[in-house]
């Protein structure tokens, strides 16, 4: 089972924390404390660009090391966190095949191996881990597709869900599609497996849908010997008695009716629809007692319903969290809304242990990159307390209460785009205050969360020292958009959205990277421009009600050369707009990007080269620019992430230096100082340093704050950092 009872640490006396907006410093909270990345566990003599992933994870008894699968590598991989906030790599062993799921009990691991030929001829084995010699002892042929495993608490059997998976490609996946699935349960001497005397439990004829096409997904334990199977694609779930195999309990999970939900992937987050009749289609699932069990709704080809459930092990709703969840992830801007049509948030993993008096449930969003915290109260109901920042896709979970730790295995590896690395993240429950999120929204008055993303530029509010402004770029083009933020809250909040119009419409072929108050009440937007999209480069004047009610395109002398990396900030002083152009146009030296500024009143343009530092990879360019007092402020940053990342910087020109010409002419250079590297603050919350600081401004109060763009979730993690670097100096004198 995987409940974990704390035994060497008593937080009896501590409270249950409460929600992120308002955590006391008294009370208990889980904060990530390492992020390891899994490929520098590869060997010395292996490529690093060798792809691989941490997909499902286990721990030894004493909590000191890591178990987790490698699909990719064919492979178990072992991480030291003897100490947790600086994890070591610690090799791995071949398995001989595509390990699915991993279990420990003591020092010994159980590792289900697939090994199919094909969707028709499944197969699979048992493979046993010595962890200590980080070798293969043995294997038992389970006789088909292994998926989750778990071994039961006393340690006497263990429990591998055979999958026997069907072909999503034929017939449009629909089951059945034999062969059928079953349930092996495999007694345990001294920890080791009677591979002959396994049991193959029989899990047909029970559910309404394809019930002679059980494929059962997930199982999990509970201290009387029980094992609850998911069979997600047939919508049921089934209770074993873990010692004969024979069906103690069986029910169908139902449907969902879902409101107030986003169904359309039009670029645009907006909770305005909804869904009848969804099937739960849960994947993972968790015993809470020997009564109680909670699945992660994550769907399949037929349904998901966004959320989790808590059932009696006859099948009564205890509780249903309908879009509560997905609620909590657009909150901090990590909703997928590439995923609106399908599963939306797609909650997958999940785990359940005890800490303390405290019962405690991690659900895995896996589509949002987060893990949402629920304490589970007597009542047996869930009540949120925190979301914490993952790696991305986060697959499988493991709680390690004696030590206060959870891990999370992160299975997601984009090296072939040049992408964040598959990682293993490790969160520390102790004292003090929620550090993620640092900035979330409001609802809105439909009582929905005001959904964001991708916030690419950032200005002050000329009339609130505490009110700042962002606006997101092209990755939602469906509703360009200028946010509010309460900077005075802790985390700071997005309190309001203003849509960018024209006639009434959201506004099309924009996209901003950059915003400035226009002193009138409205604003200054920098539109990149997109030349593979058809986006013009253009700054556009909307007013207070983001209505646009002028246009100021680049001159042609400047767009004769235009290339793809365009206008990236906007900033307003007197009666001069200055602009920074990310990387080098056509007419540009190497390592020379443009500044450029344009005179309101005398409708001149001017310009200005800047000097980018140098990198070995991929490229430098420039993400804002920001006035203040005599000086201009520019982020120039490196495309790279995680390891990678070397170039993340603050730098100031002050404006008696600066000299600007006629663009065509022979352009000057302007002297830059760097006043801040920001890759201390990327790194300040123990995960992997995005690559996109894109806006900065100076509030009222002369302290200068940053964010980054996650992408809209779109093989990002979707953090975002947000974070003051304190008071900025008004000059240069």
């Amino acid at each position: 089972m995987t409940i974990r009872v704390l035994s060497s640490v008593s937080l009896a006396a501590l409270l249950a924390a409460t929600a992120f907006a308002s955590p006391a410093k008294t009370e208990p909270v889980f904060n990530r404390i390492a992020s390891f990345p899994v490929n520098t566990n590869l060997g010395s003599d292996e490529d690093q660009a060798t792809e691989t992933s941490a997909e499902i994870i286990a721990a030894t008894d004493d909590g000191n090391m890591l178990v987790y699968t490698d699909s990719p590598a064919g492979r178990i991989g072992f991480i030291d966190i003897t100490d947790p906030s600086s994890p070591k790599g610690a090799g791995f062993v071949a398995t001989d095949g595509e390990p699915t799921s991993i279990s420990v009990t003591g020092t010994i691991g159980f590792a289900g191996v697939n090994t199919s030929e094909s969707y028709t001829a499944p197969s699979g084995h048992l493979a046993i881990v010595d962890i200590a010699a980080k070798t293969i002892t043995k294997s038992c042929d389970l006789e088909g597709q292994p998926d989750s495993l778990a071994v039961a608490e006393d340690g006497s059997r263990l429990a591998v869900a055979i999958e026997n998976e069907r072909d999503e490609d034929l017939n449009d996946g629909e089951i059945p599609q034999m062969p059928a699935g079953y349930v092996a349960i495999v007694p345990l001497t001294d920890g080791l497996p009677d591979c002959g005397a396994m049991i193959k439990a029989d899990v047909t004829g029970l559910a309404e849908i394809a019930g002679d096409d059980p494929e059962p997904e997930f199982v999990d334990f509970n201290d009387a010997g029980e094992i609850a199977v998911t069979l997600q694609e047939n919508n049921h779930i089934v209770i074993l008695d873990g010692e004969t195999g024979k069906v103690v309990s069986h029910f169908s999970v139902g449907t969902v009716d879902l409101e107030k939900i986003d169904i359309a992937e039009d670029d645009a987050i907006a909770f305005d629809g909804s869904a009848k009749d969804v099937r739960r289609e849960p994947d993972a699932v968790q015993w809470i007692d020997n009564d109680r069990l909670a699945t992660a709704n994550e769907g399949d080809y037929e349904g998901g319903s966004r959320g989790f459930t808590i059932f009696s092990k006859i099948g009564d709703v205890v509780q249903e969290s309908g879009p509560s969840f997905e609620y909590e992830v657009a909150r901090a801007g990590h909703y997928p809304e590439g995923r609106s049509e399908n599963k939306g948030a797609e909650p997958e993993g999940m785990e359940v242990a005890v800490f303390g008096d405290r019962t405690v449930m991690f659900l895995l969003s896996e589509r949002g990159s987060v893990i949402g915290v629920y304490d589970l109260g007597e009542d047996g109901q869930a009540t949120f307390r925190q979301l914490l920042p993952s790696g991305l896709a986060p697959e499988g979970a493991i709680a390690i209460p004696s030590r206060n730790l959870l891990a999370v295995s992160n299975e997601a590896d984009l090296i072939e785009d040049g992408g964040v690395r598959s990682h293993v993240t490790l969160y520390s429950l102790a004292d003090g205050e929620a550090d993620y999120p640092q900035i979330v929204s409001a609802d809105d008055d439909n009582g929905t969360p005001i959904g964001w993303g991708a916030l690419s530029g950032l200005a002050s509010d000329p009339t609130d020292p505490s009110v700042l402004h962002a606006v997101n770029d092209s990755f939602y083009a469906g509703a360009p958009s200028i946010f509010t933020i309460d900077a005075s809250q802790t985390p700071a909040t997005i309190t309001a959205t203003t849509p960018v119009t024209l006639n009434g419409q959201p506004a099309e072929k924009l996209d901003l990277e950059g915003i400035a108050p226009d002193g009138e009440g409205g604003f200054w937007l920098a539109s990149e421009g997109r030349t593979d999209r058809d986006i013009p480069h253009r700054l556009v004047r909307v007013d207070g009600a983001g209505a646009i009610v002028d246009e100021l395109p680049l001159p042609e002398s400047l767009l004769a050369h235009e290339k793809r990396f365009g206008m990236e900030g906007v900033t307003k002083l007197d009666d001069t707009l200055y602009i920074a152009i990310q990387r080098e146009w056509a007419d540009d030296p190497d390592g020379m990007a443009k500044i450029l500024a344009y005179d309101l009143a005398a409708r001149v343009w001017t310009a200005a080269h800047y000097p980018l530092e140098s990198t070995e990879t991929g490229w430098v360019g420039l993400s804002e620019i920001t006035a203040h007092g005599d000086v201009l402020y520019v982020i120039e940053r490196d495309n790279q992430i995680g390891e990678a990342a070397r170039i993340k910087r603050l730098y100031r020109i002050p404006l008696a230096d600066l000299k600007m010409v006629e663009p065509g002419s022979e352009l000057p250079v302007v002297k830059k100082e760097m006043v801040h590297d920001f890759m201390d603050d990327l790194k300040a919350g123990n995960g992997y340093v995005v690559d996109k600081i894109e806006g900065f401004a100076i509030g009222g109060d002369g302290r200068g704050w940053a964010v980054t763009d996650n992408d809209g979730v779109d093989d990002s993690n979707g953090e975002t950092r947000f974070f003051t670097i304190g008071e900025v100096s008004v000059s240069t004198n």
